[in-house]
């Protein structure tokens, strides 16, 4: 539903870039309700690339809801301009300065030569490759006579890549600070990982390079359009890992801003369905974004080009080919029956849904080929005076020929779609974007049950049942990749197509289900709430614990630079002990909205129940465990059974809950201590002391997440008490001395 738009309040406009249309929404800043919302056709083929949707979609969107520009204080978009230029190798021919010194030289200079790297099936990136030994000093004479030899070869963007340069980059920022002055686009190894591993680095660095031109161009035009506009807050970029950065971080790295589209949707499951574990996912008409959420945070996997790694964090996103639009294959007989549905969808298709039409119409089956290379056994419903005319696969698999060709073409034609079986099983509500004629939908189903000599229910049941089956294969297997308890996890939907997969899937499953509110532009919701985000990683071997310290003080000052508000910071260091490396993420807001006070508090008796639901258990058997001002700690009491039953242990569970009613943290086994913020570091001690096991690599300690004030500060991913304690202490340091902290220690039995 709609606000009614308060023409002084600060507004957030968030643009979503899809595959085919280019959704915006307009937020009240406080309240953080949607005023408006509108779509364009996003523009792939036009000249200016998918930048003229962005730019048409906010003209539309500030006209159609009369906001004023300066009352926009965040405006922030998605793109897939990156991922359109590696898929269709839309990239700069880049040219590479390799570097080393000494006995390091021979292997920099073998490592530093990538060659043509493959971005997709038949598409590559050129690249051309000098060395220069820096065993001496670097002088202006030799670099700038290297980059002549590389544009004279066609390079149009510079990539300078030196072994060592994470612990000194003086020469990389030499050579780009040369190629920039003789006005060529550059970037260097350093700039875009602070990572050992040259040869990866230097591929980071290539292809980064390689999107500069495209990217600025892009950047250039949507910031002036905005500028144009009258609107003065900074313009963030989407990144592929669910955070937001500003235009000026976005021109520097552009890799950055791959699979920035389904990252969207994974930041509205974070920051607007306020999902803790579960699986998000965003379904459209052709396919389906799937993603988990643990403990609040989605999952991050290193980035791969043309299958080689790059120092490069993404979402761990998973798309399958099926999804509210997707049509069914059909084998004829009697019965006859569904055996597939999807990848082919109607909308690529050119058919349209039987449930988006205005009335019931009598509509002949026949099987098509949409495309070469399709099987031929689609299924299309058209008015019986085209389907024998339009030239299109018939069912015997010949091509049919008449005079009234042209104009029977001209008729709409029509199919089932997961969408139509959905709303015939009564599983869309009638509020949802996918809500269809039931009417019609009742007619085409029974129509073609008849023709396959079958149940229309069973038919609609099929269908999903099938489409289902391939969403359900991956599902299983985030839950499995992700440690995910299958009592903790709530299947959440997103997308225009939402109904059409979700609320089967679920039954299916047996797991609870949801649909996020405004689901049809819940990407777009996504973007507006975006947090400034920043990672900072470095390889070191044993870290003290001021070297963890130095690394999120640095993660901080980076979202702090980029206009994040101090007080809405929240920052997780983990340490990887097979890698040696130590990865801070800090991530901001651009003004702090206390969400807790938009929302009508739940009473102590409703969180309690809802705990009780979360952990399926009665109320009676689940207590209040310590509260703050911000939230409200339950536990309980249940079974874990191991080896078919065999072996039975006691667990605690453990659930979170704000003051509105969100589930912040399910812990599925696990123990609390209060205390003052003096005293955290003695309870984190307590509870690590308490609950540590002892395996083949050692000491292992639980997982640990503190309660002060606002913040729920996620502790796990480090290897003993004193590194905890030590990344708690800046939490608490400015907390009233008597305000209660709350530490929660997960324990894995």
């Amino acid at each position: 539903m709609k606000q009614k738009p308060n023409t002084s309040s600060k507004v957030r406009v968030g643009i979503d870039v899809g595959g085919t249309f280019t959704h915006a929404v307009v937020l009240d800043a406080e309240t953080l309700e949607m005023i408006e919302k509108v779509k364009v056709h996003t523009t792939h083929t036009a000249k200016e690339g998918v930048a003229k949707g962005i730019i048409d979609a906010l003209q539309m969107l500030l006209d159609k809801a009369k906001i004023e520009p300066e009352r926009v204080s965040f405006i922030a978009h998605s793109t897939t301009q990156a991922t359109n230029a590696l898929l269709e190798g839309d990239v700069a021919t880049v040219g590479i300065v390799g570097m080393g010194s000494g006995i390091n030289a021979f292997m920099a200079n073998l490592s530093t030569q990538v060659g043509k790297i493959e971005l997709a099936p038949g598409k590559f990136l050129k690249t051309f490759h000098r060395f220069i030994d820096t065993s001496q000093p670097l002088k202006d004479e030799a670099v700038n006579a290297v980059l002549d030899d590389l544009l004279k070869q066609g390079a149009v963007a510079i990539a300078a890549s030196e072994a060592f340069a994470v612990d000194n980059a003086n020469n990389e920022q030499k050579v780009v600070e040369l190629a920039r002055k003789k006005g060529i686009l550059a970037t260097c190894g350093s700039e875009v990982s602070q990572l050992y591993g040259l040869k990866v680095r230097t591929r980071t660095a290539v292809i980064n390079a390689s999107m500069l031109p495209r990217m600025l161009e892009s950047a250039n035009m949507t910031e002036s359009s905005v500028r144009e506009a009258g609107i003065k807050a900074p313009l963030m970029i989407m990144r592929s890992d669910g955070g937001v950065m500003d235009i000026s971080a976005m021109r520097e790295r552009p890799i950055l801003t791959m699979l920035s589209g389904p990252a969207a949707g994974v930041a509205a499951a974070m920051m607007y369905l306020h999902i803790s574990d579960g699986i998000f996912l965003e379904v459209g008409g052709t396919s389906t974004d799937i993603s988990a959420i643990v403990n609040g945070k989605a999952r991050i996997k290193p980035g791969e080009i043309g299958g080689h790694r790059i120092y490069t964090n993404t979402l761990d996103v998973r798309t399958v080919g099926v999804a509210g639009g997707s049509m069914p294959r059909i084998k004829n007989g009697s019965p006859g029956e569904v055996i597939d549905v999807g990848p082919r969808s109607a909308h690529i298709a050119g058919l349209k849904y039987v449930a988006f039409t205005d009335k019931p119409m009598t509509l002949k089956s026949r099987l098509i080929q949409p495309f070469e290379g399709d099987p031929k056994d689609y299924l299309e419903l058209a008015d019986p005076e085209s389907s024998a005319t339009t030239g299109a696969q018939s069912k015997n698999g010949e091509n049919e020929n008449s005079e009234s060709k042209n104009d029977a073409e001209k008729l709409p034609k029509y199919t089932l779609t997961p969408t139509c079986a959905s709303n015939y099983l009564g599983l869309v509500a009638d509020d949802d974007c996918a809500k269809g004629n039931n009417e019609s939908i009742s007619v085409a189903f029974e129509n073609l049950a008849k023709e396959l000599s079958t149940e229309p229910k069973k038919l609609a049941n099929d269908m999903l049942t099938l489409a289902t089956a391939k969403v359900e294969t991956v599902v299983q297997a985030l839950m499995k990749d992700n440690k995910l308890d299958p009592t903790m996890v709530t299947l959440v939907g997103g997308g225009g197509g939402a109904a059409a997969i979700v609320p089967f899937l679920g039954k299916k499953m047996h797991l609870p289900h949801k649909l996020s509110q405004h689901s049809d532009v819940v990407s777009a919701i996504g973007v507006a709430l975006a947090l400034i985000r920043e990672t900072v990683e470095r390889q070191v071997v044993n870290p003290s614990n001021d070297d963890i310290l130095r690394l999120r003080d640095e993660a901080q000052t980076a979202v702090l630079k980029m206009g994040a508000d101090p007080a809405s910071i929240e920052i997780h260091v983990e340490i990887d002990s097979r890698a040696n490396i130590i990865r801070a993420t800090a991530c901001g807001a651009t003004s702090v909205t206390d969400t807790d006070k938009l929302k009508k508090d739940l009473t102590d008796e409703e969180k309690l129940q809802l705990a009780a639901e979360s952990m399926h258990a009665q109320p009676a058997a689940v207590s209040l465990k310590a509260g703050t001002d911000h939230f409200s700690v339950y536990g309980g009491k249940a079974t874990s059974k191991k080896f078919l039953g065999l072996i039975q242990s006691e667990i605690n569970p453990i659930r979170v809950i704000d003051r509105s009613g969100n589930i912040r943290l399910q812990v599925r086994d696990g123990d609390c201590l209060v205390s003052t913020p003096s005293e955290s570091g003695r309870a984190i001690n307590q509870l690590v002391e308490a609950h540590s096991q002892w395996g083949d690599a050692g000491k292992v300690i639980p997982s640990i997440f503190l309660l002060a004030g606002p913040k729920l500060v996620d502790l796990s991913g480090l290897m003993d008490a004193s590194q905890v304690t030590t990344l708690s202490a800046p939490e608490v340091e400015k907390l009233p001395a008597d305000a209660k902290v709350v530490a929660i220690a997960s324990i894995d039995r």
